[in-house]
């Protein structure tokens, strides 16, 4: 499964932080073509696995 986090980064970036507040905004820098170690980096950091976070990310 992929995600797609261009144009819409920004707004999720800040409810993602308001709703977990252990991440951080270098956690959250998007780079092209690295979405899914970023992914894979915050659900290890938040305890989820990469479907429960890509979830979460959707539905924010």
């Amino acid at each position: 499964m992929s995600i797609n986090v261009i144009g819409y980064w920004e707004k999720k970036k800040e409810k993602l932080k308001e709703r977990f507040p252990v991440i951080t905004d270098e956690d959250l820098r998007y780079r092209e073509g690295k979405e899914k170690e970023m992914i894979e980096m915050l659900g290890n950091k938040l305890g989820k696995s990469k479907l429960e976070l890509i979830n979460i990310i959707v539905a924010i």
